[in-house]
């Protein structure tokens, strides 16, 4: 029998960016299933230190996905149009950069890379 496989994406918690990140991560990592941790403006809280409770949540969320599911891919997803963290969208690709870096340092031993969809839906990895 099959293993089934996971991966788990960071993502915003706005419905639009649901189901193109899922598509874009279960293609790229060819898994069969992909964890979702939902925050609103997840690559602003994983990119500052200023928030360590919500820190904390989404880490030991992401490590319900590592250890129980073997999730060995891991993507932090910023988006246009973003109302929990409405900033110009250079402005998240920095924050991107940054967020990927800090799920690094968990040291979970998973691929981790950085995603932004644009206004269009279209899922671009940028990290």
């Amino acid at each position: 029998m099959r293993k089934i496989t996971f991966a788990t994406a960071i993502n915003c918690m706005d419905g639009r960016t649901q189901l193109p990140v899922i598509d874009y991560v279960s293609r790229r990592f060819a898994v069969d299933y992909v964890d979702s941790i939902t925050e609103p403006g997840p690559d602003r809280v994983l990119s500052q230190t200023v928030d360590e409770a919500t820190i904390d949540s989404i880490r030991r969320r992401v490590e319900i996905s590592v250890r129980e599911h073997g999730s060995k891919h891991i993507a932090t997803v910023g988006h246009h149009d973003c109302a929990g963290n409405p900033v110009e969208e250079r402005v998240h690709f920095e924050q991107i950069k940054k967020s990927v870096e800090s799920v690094r340092s968990w040291q979970y031993g998973c691929e981790v890379i950085g995603l932004w969809v644009d206004q269009n839906g279209r899922v671009y990895e940028i990290w």
